[in-house]
């Protein structure tokens, strides 16, 4: 097994699995999840500096970062709204979530993926990544996916918020439309 893979295969053992639930004991997490995991990393690795997201095309600027009164945070939603097609790739997420640190310096914990209905009706199958099917989001009518490919989550690797990430009390939005159960 490669570097790589190995050091995706502990993550997904140490953050869980799919829909943020955890694997069972002794079973290693599902192929499109360790390669999908591998890929993404690559892809993203350059972003980890905000300037060459940005060269590349997200947003540098986001005002509110979003956060959950239970479950954490997102964080900040960089969007390439050049990837805002029914097109899913791995390679191309629609969404880096980044978190600003008390320093002022931005901290990459993962991506979101997302389609809009516009592209990809509601009443149609639904998209399929890594392994996962798309959640939707019909307040924002948007299937969409979360994918904490830098920052551990306990929640699961594929959970809607992350509890170590956090906000600054300045840029805090409370963030509601997603369907999330009470604490």
């Amino acid at each position: 097994m490669s570097r790589v893979l190995a050091v995706s295969a502990a993550l997904l053992a140490l953050s869980g699995c799919a829909g943020g639930s955890r694997p069972a004991a002794g079973t290693a997490p599902a192929a499109p999840v360790v390669e999908g995991l591998e890929q993404l990393r690559a892809a993203t690795r350059p972003f980890q500096a905000l300037e060459a997201a940005v060269a590349a095309g997200y947003a540098r600027d986001v005002p509110d970062c979003l956060v959950h009164e239970h479950h954490g945070a997102m964080g900040y939603h960089h969007v390439n709204r050049g990837y805002l097609t029914a097109n899913l790739s791995v390679e191309r997420p629609q969404i880096l979530l980044y978190e600003r640190l008390p320093d002022g310096r931005y901290r990459l914990n993962g991506v979101e993926f997302i389609v809009p209905y516009r592209v990809w009706p509601r009443d149609s199958v639904v998209p399929v990544l890594m392994g996962q099917r798309l959640k939707h989001e019909d307040n924002l009518k948007i299937w969409y996916l979360h994918v904490w490919a830098w920052t551990a989550n306990a929640d699961g690797i594929f959970a809607d918020f992350n509890p170590v990430v956090s906000c600054p009390d300045s840029a805090r939005k409370v963030f509601t439309p997603y369907a999330i159960p009470g604490p």
